[in-house]
This record gives structure tokens, C-alpha cells and sequence, in this order.
């Protein structure tokens, strides 16, 4: 396989990431929960910061 094609196959994943892990906080926060640390990194939103929100 060559570099590019690699390059644009992990970048391909990166975006599945970033949107299974906007679905996911979406999802919780409508359920009033407290969505997981790994989607909110994923996202690049601190998790402790996330809690302070809407205090």
C-alpha cells in the first residue's frame, strides 16, 4: 500500500471517530447523562471542563 493511500485511509477513520464520537456526546446529553471521557477527548473537549458547563 502507498503512503497517500494510507494517509487517506487513516484519515477517512479519523472522520468516522469524530463522528461516532459526536453522536455519541450528542446522545447523552439529550439523555442527561454524562457522555464518556473518550468520546469527549476525541472531540478535544477536556472531560473536567466539561463538567463545569452550564454552572
Amino acid at each position: 500500500m502507498s503512503i497517500r493511500k494510507s494517509i487517506q485511509i487513516g484519515l477517512l477513520g479519523r472522520a468516522f471517530a469524530v463522528i461516532g464520537a459526536a453522536n455519541a456526546v450528542s446522545a447523552a446529553v439529550e439523555a442527561h447523562r454524562r457522555p464518556r471521557a473518550r468520546d469527549l477527548n476525541t472531540l478535544g473537549i477536556n472531560p473536567e471542563a466539561f463538567d463545569r458547563v452550564g454552572q
